[in-house]
C-alpha cells in the first residue's frame, strides 16, 4: 500500500496541473520511454515518508537502475509533483546515494532535471556541508575523470545550483518550451533590474542550444527527447559489463512461502535454511562448517546463476559462530566470491553474572571482533537482507549500513535498533516514591523504540536501499 502511495508522486491534483498545465509526462512515464523493458529497479522509494504514513515523501526525487540501449545505467528524477521538485536533504542525500552506486559498479548516469533548486528555509542542511548539495557537483566531476558516462534530460526547470547538473554532465538534451536553464529565473531578474524577461528568452531550449551551448541536444518533444538519449547512450561505446546469459534453476520451493517464514519474534530462532531453501538456484546450498558454531549458516550456492557465498544468522552470534564466519568471509574474498548476508541478529541476552560468564562474553567479543575486521576488509561485492532482527553490535559482524555493504534490503518485518524495547521490563520495586514517574517514563522510552525501530522508519531516512517484498528477494 506504501509503494502504491508513494508511486502516485504529489497526488492526483499535483499530476494533473503536472501534465495538464504544464504539459509535461508524469516522472514514471518518461522512464517507460527511457527503459529497455520494465525491470527497473527503485532506489529507497519510501524515503522522506512522514511517519505515520499521513503524507507524501518530501525525497522529490527518484532513483533507480535499469537498463537503456543494453547499457545498465543509474537514473536521478526530478518528480515535479512533489513539492514541485524542489531539493530537501533527504532529497540531497538520495541523489548522492545514487552517484555511489554509479561510482561503486561504473554505471551510466542518465539525469532527468525537473527541479525548482534547493528548499532555501532548509539551506543549513543542504548547502554547506562536504555531503550536502555541492557533493552532487564533484561527484559528476570525479566519475567523469574515471570515464564513467553522464548523460542529462532538461525536462523542466533547472534553476540556481541544479542548473550545474546537465552542464556538467557530458551530453545533455533540452525540451523545447519546457525545459529552462538559468541561475536565478525571471522573478529575481525583475527583482535585480526591474526588468520583466520571460522563461523562455532568459534560458529556454533555443537560447541553450544556439547562443550559450550549455545543451548539446534540441528536443521538440519529450518523446524526442528520450529517444534521443537513447541514441547517445548506444553511441557511448560503453558497456562494461558484458552478461553471459547463465542457465539456472528455480528453488524447488515456491518464493511466495518466505511470506510464511518472515520472523515476527526475534527472540527465537528460525531455521534460516527454510529460507535459503526459496532463494538458491535449485535450492542447492553447499555447507561450510556445517557442525560447528551452528547459530551461524555459512556456504556456497548460486542465485540465478551467479556464484556467490552466503552468511545467515541462525540465531546468537556465539563465539564459535564468529569464528567460522571469519573464517568463511576471508575464504569467499580470496577466491573473489560475493558475499550475500541474510540478517537476523538476536537481540542482547542477559550480562553475565559470574566470572567464568564474563570470560566466556569476553571470548564471543573478541570473536566477533575478528569477524567484522574480516566483513569490513573483504573486498567483495557484499549485499545483505534484514530479514528479521538488526540489533546492537550483531549488526555490524553481519554487514549493517555502517559497514558499507553495496547494497541493503530489508524485508517490511526487520526491526532496525540498538536494542530491544521488550527487554526494558525492569520496573522501580513497590514503595518507590517515583515509582508513578519511571513507569512512565519506560512506557514512553519502548514506544519511542518501537516506532524507530521499524523497517519504514529506517527506510524513510535513507539508512538503506529499500523495503522490499520477501517473495521479491531473488528478483532484487
Amino acid at each position: 500500500e506504501l509503494l502504491e502511495m508513494v508511486s502516485k508522486g504529489g497526488g492526483e491534483n499535483a499530476i494533473l496541473r503536472h501534465t495538464q498545465r504544464n504539459k509535461k509526462l508524469f516522472v514514471r512515464e518518461r522512464l517507460k520511454l527511457l527503459l529497455d523493458d520494465e525491470s527497473f529497479l527503485e532506489l529507497s522509494p519510501l524515503a522522506g515518508l512522514s511517519l505515520p504514513y499521513g503524507d507524501v515523501p518530501a525525497a522529490g526525487c527518484l532513483t533507480g537502475i535499469g537498463k537503456i540501449c543494453g547499457v545498465w545505467c543509474v537514473f536521478t528524477a526530478n518528480d515535479a509533483t512533489v513539492k514541485g521538485g524542489t531539493i530537501y536533504p533527504i532529497g540531497v542525500k538520495k541523489q548522492l546515494r545514487a552517484q555511489e552506486i554509479a561510482l561503486q559498479n561504473r554505471l551510466c548516469s542518465v539525469y532527468l532535471a525537473d527541479s525548482g533548486g534547493a528548499f532555501l528555509p532548509l539551506q543549513s542542511e543542504l548547502f554547506p556541508d562536504k555531503l550536502h548539495g555541492g557533493r552532487v557537483f564533484y561527484n559528476e566531476a570525479i566519475m567523469s575523470a574515471m570515464r564513467i558516462p553522464q548523460v542529462a534530460v532538461v525536462c523542466g526547470s533547472c534553476v540556481a545550483g541544479g542548473a550545474y547538473l546537465p552542464t556538467m554532465a557530458e551530453e545533455a538534451v533540452i525540451i523545447d518550451k519546457i525545459g529552462t536553464l538559468f541561475l536565478a529565473g525571471p522573478p529575481l531578474v525583475k527583482a535585480a533590474t526591474g526588468e520583466d524577461v520571460s522563461p523562455e528568452d532568459l534560458g529556454g531550449a533555443r537560447l541553450h542550444s544556439k547562443v550559450s551551448g550549455c545543451t548539446d541536444h534540441f528536443a521538440s518533444s519529450e518523446k524526442e527527447a528520450y529517444e534521443c538519449i537513447r541514441n547517445v547512450i548506444s553511441t557511448l561505446n560503453y558497456d562494461p559489463l558484458p552478461e553471459e546469459v547463465v542457465e539456472h534453476d528455480s528453488p524447488l520451493y515456491s518464493s511466495d512461502e518466505l511470506l510464511g517464514l518472515a520472523p515476527r519474534d526475534y527472540r527465537c530462532t528460525l531455521p534460516v535454511k527454510l529460507i535459503l531453501s526459496r532463494l538458491m538456484d535449485g535450492s542447492r546450498f553447499q555447507e561450510f562448517k556445517a557442525n560447528y558454531g551452528t547459530t551461524l549458516v555459512t556456504g556456497f550456492g548460486h542465485v540465478e546463476g551467479h556464484l556467490v557465498g552466503v552468511v545467515a544468522n541462525n540465531g546468537e552470534l556465539s563465539h564459535d559462530a564468529s569464528l567460522k564466519g571469519s573464517h568463511f568471509v576471508q575464504l569467499c574474498g580470496q577466491r573473489s566470491i560475493p558475499i550475500l548476508f541474510f540478517q537476523n541478529t538476536a537481540p542482547h541476552t542477559a550480562q553475565p553474572t559470574s566470572i567464568s560468564q564474563a570470560e566466556a562474553h569476553s571470548n564471543k567479543l573478541k570473536a566477533q571482533a575478528s569477524m567484522m575486521a574480516a566483513v569490513a576488509c573483504a573486498a567483495v561485492p557484499k549485499i545483505t537482507i534484514v530479514i528479521g532482527g538488526c540489533y546492537g553490535n550483531e549488526s555490524y559482524v553481519m554487514c549493517g549500513r555502517s559497514f558499507s555493504p553495496n547494497f541493503l534490503f530489508l524485508w517490511p518485518n526487520a526491526r532496525v535498533a540498538l536494542v530491544d524495547s521488550s527487554h526494558f521490563s525492569t520496573v522501580p520495586q513497590a514503595g518507590d516514591s517515583d515509582c508513578t514517574g519511571d513507569e512512565s517514563e519506560l512506557k514512553h522510552l519502548k514506544e519511542k523504540l518501537e516506532e524507530e525501530s521499524s523497517a519504514f522508519y529506517s527506510s524513510a531516512r535513507l539508512w538503506d536501499d529499500g523495503v522490499i517484498l520477501p517473495q521479491n528477494t531473488r528478483k532484487v
